[in-house]
């Protein structure tokens, strides 16, 4: 189940966007967006805050902290209800379909009658909306592409909040009586980008008090099904989750059999047949009289087929079994061996906490070195300036005095403009330690355009690491369309990192992409993207991710030594 905070945060962007459908102030909507964003990455529960306690957040203002303190004390805000009266429910639905937005799907519910997102997809192939004003000739083509990657990605749950539920019900069902070992499985711990339903797996001589701990948790909406072996259940959330107790002496073998997808697992059965052995959920046993072979842990059950054993990211029959046959699997790169965080914000831009307390967090993860990188002037409306970023450089300087093991690098995150230029000239450039770049704007240029644009930004000296590359948000944003592969072969030429933006919402690149890109011989950079100090532990999903692309530490170049990342920042050779 989300924590209060993300609830809060859902239901304060709704009524930012709501304010926008209906035409209300525009500068309104913005504060109340940028209070969700405050709630969202606001360290502490919300739960027993006051009046004067919620207005301490930053950009949460009085009107906003008596709306959080009416949902606080009723689970309801008047003024949002008031809103949603106003609009109906499936035009609050086409807001969410990425090329739509809040202005747009009113112009089609009062120009067109639209009503809904299935209207929206006759309407759109029905070529109905070419003539709306703001709406052009591809306007329904990406609204059709919209709504299928909205459609795709519906019942799924971002890999943050699946993991924040999972560590929550294995905690709580690790303290049931009897339970002598508990653990996720399924594509979570394979650190998919996001989970349909979530495994669990425990181990106990009675699996009655487990599965009685299982129905009791408050945020447990329905029972689906129960039994001795197996309960499952759907949170208040729509999540169903699906917890199995098995023998002790079965543990392994129902690891690798809930965990592997089903390529995967279809590939070990095919091996354990091959051998005259049969395997399940209970273990590994002989073809001929039924005898157990193995099934206490994962590594005797990967031995006993001739393999050692596989790192679950890796268990989706992309050449890792053939890769184990050969003694060839990768050494894969671990969250411990981060060194530092190259790409994150203040509330000089968009970012909810200060410098400071930015820093101060970076230091208590135990970070080498750490780089502060608000946004350019470009995006006008983050109003930056060449005065407020040398005075933020001042300050990080100063703050250096009391931050002795921890290396503070002053960055920016740059504009890749449409024809692959970026914020500020050269002599400017050469003042930063560190300059990510990033697409914000002009999503829908052409393949050849873009592609352009970020071969152009890996060929300027003065940009480190390409940020979040494909742009798109998982669920709501599409990736632009560009050739991958000639950025790729740009960017190892170059010397110029690829970033996996740990944000849940966009882990960019895909796993699959990373695969492709280390192919061409790119080194990578798994960076936070933070906005508040909470979001500082997004690493640990990007490092998922970079599981998933088969990296290892070396390929990630923060990671490195600080003498070592001083070459890659200055784009010498760094040898592979």
């Amino acid at each position: 189940m989300p924590r209060l905070n993300d609830q809060v945060r859902e239901l304060l962007q709704e009524y930012a966007d709501l304010i926008n459908i209906t035409g209300g102030d525009a500068f309104r909507a913005r504060a109340y967006e940028k209070a969700a964003r405050a709630v969202g990455g606001h360290p502490g529960d919300l739960a027993g805050l006051d009046l004067k306690g919620l207005q301490q957040i930053p950009g949460v203002g009085r009107s906003t902290a008596e709306k959080i303190a009416e949902f606080l004390s009723s689970g309801r805000i008047t003024a949002l209800e008031t809103l949603r009266a106003a609009i109906p429910a499936g035009v609050r639905e086409m807001m969410a379909v990425p090329s739509v937005g809040p202005k747009r799907a009113l112009a089609l519910y009062r120009d067109l009658g639209i009503a809904s997102v299935d209207d929206l997809a006759a309407a759109a192939g029905a070529d109905r909306l070419s003539g709306l004003p703001g709406f052009g000739e591809r306007s329904g083509e990406k609204i059709l592409h919209g709504i299928e990657l909205m459609r795709q990605s519906g019942g799924r749950t971002l890999l943050d909040t699946a993991t924040e539920l999972a560590d929550q019900l294995v905690a709580a069902l690790s303290a049931a009586p009897g339970c002598t070992r508990c653990a996720y499985a399924g594509s979570l711990r394979r650190m998919r980008e996001t989970v349909g339903d979530i495994d669990v797996l425990a181990t106990a001589e009675d699996s009655a008090p487990l599965m009685a701990a299982l129905v009791e948790l408050p945020h447990v909406a329905e029972v689906i099904g129960s039994g001795p072996t197996k309960t499952s259940v759907r949170t208040t959330q729509g999540v169903q989750v699906d917890l199995r107790v098995v023998p002790e002496e079965d543990w392994g073998a129902a690891l690798v059999y809930f965990t592997g997808s089903k390529a995967h697992n279809i590939k070990l059965r095919t091996m354990a047949v091959r051998a005259g052995l049969k395997l399940s959920e209970y273990g590994l046993f002989e073809a001929d009289g039924g005898a157990k072979v193995v099934s206490e842990t994962e590594d005797e059950v990967y031995a006993a087929l001739g393999l050692p054993w596989i790192a679950p990211p890796l268990r989706e029959d992309r050449g890792e079994i053939e890769a184990a046959l050969n003694g060839e699997l990768p050494d894969l790169v671990q969250e411990s061996d981060l060194r530092g965080d190259l790409h994150s914000h203040t509330d000089l831009t968009d970012g909810l906490a200060g410098l400071a307390e930015m820093v101060d967090t970076a230091a208590a993860r135990g970070y080498s070195y750490f780089a502060v990188t608000d946004h350019a002037p470009n995006l006008v409306m983050q109003r930056m300036t060449d005065e407020k970023m040398l005075a933020q450089r001042e300050q990080l300087r100063q703050l250096a005095d009391r931050h002795k093991k921890l290396r503070l690098l002053h960055g920016t995150e740059l504009n890749i403009d449409p024809d692959g230029g970026v914020d500020w000239p050269p002599e400017f450039l050469a003042g930063f330690d560190v300059c990510v770049a990033s697409v914000h704007s002009h999503f829908g240029l052409d393949r050849a355009a873009q592609t352009r644009r970020l071969v152009r930004a890996c060929e300027n000296p003065y940009v480190h690491v390409i940020g979040h590359l494909t742009t798109r948000r998982i669920g709501s944003r599409g990736p632009i369309d560009v050739d991958l592969d000639a950025v790729f072969e740009a960017a190892a030429r170059t010397g110029t990192a690829i970033e996996i933006n740990s944000s849940p919402q966009r882990l960019d690149l895909r796993d699959e992409d990373v695969l492709r890109a280390r192919r061409h011989g790119v080194r990578f950079a798994i960076d936070s993207d933070a906005h508040a100090t909470g979001h500082l532990a997004y690493p640990r999903f990007g490092v998922g991710t970079a599981q998933r692309g088969w990296l290892t530490a070396e390929d990630v170049v923060n990671t490195w030594t600080w003498q070592k990342l001083k070459h890659f920042l200055r784009k010498d050779a760094v040898p592979r």
